[in-house]
């Protein structure tokens, strides 16, 4: 218990990255034209997979299904608020995790918001940022859409050290990615409106989704700091 408690004070001594004001897109022309290959995968498969999904399944089913996998996430940032020095955050994941796991018949009903536990997610991008990473580069990633360079290695490190890896073997894990998946056609199917004008009726979509990628994480980690930046809109880009 020292131990970890000296590790959380060094990580309490770190300075987080300061929030940029700027957009640092030094390969804009490379980001375009994947941006252009994602439109792409968007109207041939995305799209059309995530209206009949929400055409075929009931709400209440992708609620569930959504809530589930939500649930799933949630040990993903009991790690990352734990590295971050946020003990009261990860107590209070740990909490949902464990409330919704036993009286929300595994995550299926998310009984923790009701008892007073707001879902509250984190990433390890979020960690290096707490660490004094800076923000890197704005780039376009395949399928994901827009990220930074540090977002982005934060996505590999979340794979890599998912907790639940030990425990999901074999078809626990095949249904663990399978329901994440089939929570992002619900989520894209949710915001289709809003998706699609940005991608399909902008008249720059590129710069449009950059923007509000941006404002939305930067906001995001400014958290406690006094906000220099609006969010207009939930995290479309899905943050579970």
């Amino acid at each position: 218990m020292a131990g970890v408690m000296a590790c959380v004070g060094l990580i309490s001594a770190c300075s987080p990255a300061p929030i940029p004001t700027e957009i640092e897109d030094p390969n804009e022309e490379q980001n375009r034209k994947m941006h252009e290959l994602n439109i792409g995968i968007d109207r041939v498969v995305v799209r059309p997979t995530a209206n009949t999904y929400g055409t075929i399944v009931p709400e209440p089913v992708r609620i569930v299904v959504g809530n589930v996998a939500s649930n799933l996430n949630e040990p993903g940032h009991v790690l990352n608020n734990l590295l971050q020095g946020r003990i009261e955050q990860a107590g209070s994941n740990t909490f949902r995790f464990l409330i919704n796991t036993t009286f929300g018949f595994v995550g299926v009903m998310d009984v923790a918001t009701e008892a007073g536990l707001p879902h509250d997610p984190t990433d390890f991008g979020e960690t290096l940022h707490v660490w004094g990473q800076p923000e890197g580069e704005y780039i376009e990633l395949p399928v994901v859409g827009p990220s930074t360079s540090r977002h982005a290695i934060g996505r590999i490190v979340d794979t890599v050290i998912y907790p639940l890896n030990a425990v999901l073997k074999g078809q626990d894990r095949t249904a663990a990615v399978a329901t994440g998946v089939a929570a992002r056609f619900g989520d894209r199917y949710r915001y289709s409106d809003l998706v699609d004008s940005i991608l399909y009726e902008s008249e720059d979509g590129y710069a449009q989704a950059r923007l509000l990628y941006l404002q939305n994480r930067r906001f995001k980690l400014a958290r406690d700091q006094e906000p220099e930046y609006f969010d207009p809109y939930e995290d479309i880009y899905g943050e579970e």
